[in-house]
């Protein structure tokens, strides 16, 4: 098939299936949040199954249940991703950008798919965030059920207090930023595929120049002149989205802007949940492909696109950019 059959479409089907069917470099930039394999967070988690499990998402409301550590999750993933990132690299144009967000935990194994793939892995970025969950837990529980008196179980307590199972508060999302070869030079490629530079026009926090590190709430007075990109507004993400982890569109305006030189790129997203990177690439003019498994979430993705058409229809968006040049030029901390 051609990718005109694909263009500025979210098809539902399992990425690895549809992957080889889009041509071989013909893709600008692959912007993408894969399923990492931990919390149940593969392509067959159940979505009702999980919304009923309500008392223990109160807790880790940032991702299903499921949170037994298994060494072997790496290794799958790894396995699997490789194979992801094969097909990725043979569907970008040379010197086409490859991101892909990670769980901290499993960025050395994302990096390596990738870099196993053959791309070069040129920087990471960090998403830095100061509000999330603490994922660790305490063993008062486990104590409890020991086959030993009372006093000896409050002893235990006593003097395991404060010591919990080795789960860091998570606070940044790391994010690869890998890169298929250039033919020749960068000049030459560029020329020929447009696509292979970063645009250093685009800017952050107090008009600064671009970094690898961002964050899009307001934290202190250095971070915030720095690295600080504009918060998501309150309808950005849809009442009616229940995906567990829709990512800030500013973010992924920043990454598409930063790599996608042609007016007509493409951008594709082979694990497109809700939408975020097709909306993105859609307000910023570009073509989009997305791909997703679960059906729910393709048809939330359609309706957040179709309300992007409405807002350009409306002249929404231009007066945002406006603003949001605005935001870099006059930034002031509170």
């Amino acid at each position: 098939m051609k990718n005109k059959d694909f263009i500025n479409k979210i098809i539902c089907a399992d990425t690895l299936k549809l992957l080889p069917e889009i041509e071989s470099n013909s893709i600008d930039v692959v912007l993408t949040d894969p399923p990492y394999f931990l919390d149940k967070m593969d392509n067959n988690w159940n979505h009702k199954t999980v919304s009923r499990l309500t008392n223990y998402c109160n807790t880790i409301k940032s991702l299903p249940p499921g949170m037994k550590f298994d060494r072997e999750q790496g290794k799958r993933f790894y396995s699997w991703y490789l194979e992801v990132s094969k097909e990725i690299f043979r569907v970008l144009k040379p010197g086409g950008f490859f991101f892909s967000f990670s769980s901290p935990r499993l960025y050395h194994r994302m990096a390596s798919a990738i870099d196993d793939a053959g791309f070069e892995i040129r920087d990471a970025f960090m998403w830095l965030y100061t509000q999330n969950q603490a994922k660790a837990m305490g063993l008062d529980h486990f104590i409890n059920k020991m086959n030993v008196d009372e006093k000896t179980k409050k002893q235990i307590k006593e003097k395991l207090n404060g010591w919990k199972t080795p789960q860091i508060k998570s606070c940044f999302e790391p994010i690869a930023m890998a890169q298929k070869p250039t033919e020749q030079t960068y000049l030459n490629n560029i020329l020929k595929h447009e696509v292979g530079l970063l645009n250093t026009n685009i800017r952050i926090g107090n008009n600064m120049y671009p970094a690898n590190v961002f964050t899009v709430d307001s934290i202190n007075e250095l971070i915030d002149k720095t690295f600080l990109l504009p918060k998501p507004g309150k309808k950005e993400k849809g009442e009616y989205n229940d995906h567990k982890t829709v990512k800030p569109l500013a973010i992924c305006e920043y990454l598409i802007k930063l790599s996608a030189f042609s007016k007509n790129a493409v951008i594709l997203d082979p694990f497109v949940g809700s939408g975020t990177i097709a909306v993105a690439a859609k307000k910023l003019g570009k073509n989009y492909i997305g791909i997703d498994s679960n059906e729910r979430y393709v048809k939330i993705a359609e309706r957040r696109l179709k309300e992007i058409d409405e807002g350009i229809k409306l002249g929404l968006f231009a007066a945002q950019e406006k603003k949001q040049k605005n935001f870099q030029l006059n930034f002031q901390v509170v």
